[in-house]
C-alpha cells in the first residue's frame, strides 16, 4: 500500500516538471494613449496559460509571464495584434 501511494504521489508531482514560466518582453508601438495598455493587458490575460501581464504607456511594452505549456509568443503577438495593437518581441525588427 505504500508503495503504491508513493508511486501516486510521485506521478503526481511529475506532470508540472515540464512546465516552465517564461517572460519576455513585447513592443507595443502603437499605444497612442493612456488607456490603451488597458485594452492590451486583457487580449494577454485572455491566452491560455498567461500568469501575468503588466503593460506600460510610455514606454510603449507589455512584460508577460506565460506558462510555455500551454502558449508562445506568437499566440501573444496575435492577441495584442488581434486587439488592434501590433507588437513585436522586444529587440526584432520587423
Amino acid at each position: 500500500m505504500k508503495k503504491l501511494l508513493l508511486t501516486a504521489l510521485l506521478s503526481l508531482s511529475s506532470f508540472g516538471a515540464f512546465a516552465e514560466v517564461k517572460t519576455v518582453t513585447l513592443e507595443v508601438p502603437t499605444m497612442n494613449c493612456a488607456t490603451c495598455p488597458i485594452t492590451v493587458k486583457k487580449s494577454l490575460e485572455n491566452v491560455d496559460g498567461v500568469e501575468k501581464a503588466k503593460v506600460t504607456y510610455k514606454p510603449k511594452l507589455a512584460v508577460v509571464s506565460f506558462d510555455d505549456t500551454k502558449t508562445n509568443i506568437n499566440a501573444l503577438i496575435a492577441a495584442t495584434t488581434n486587439a488592434g495593437y501590433p507588437s513585436n518581441l522586444k529587440g526584432e525588427n520587423k
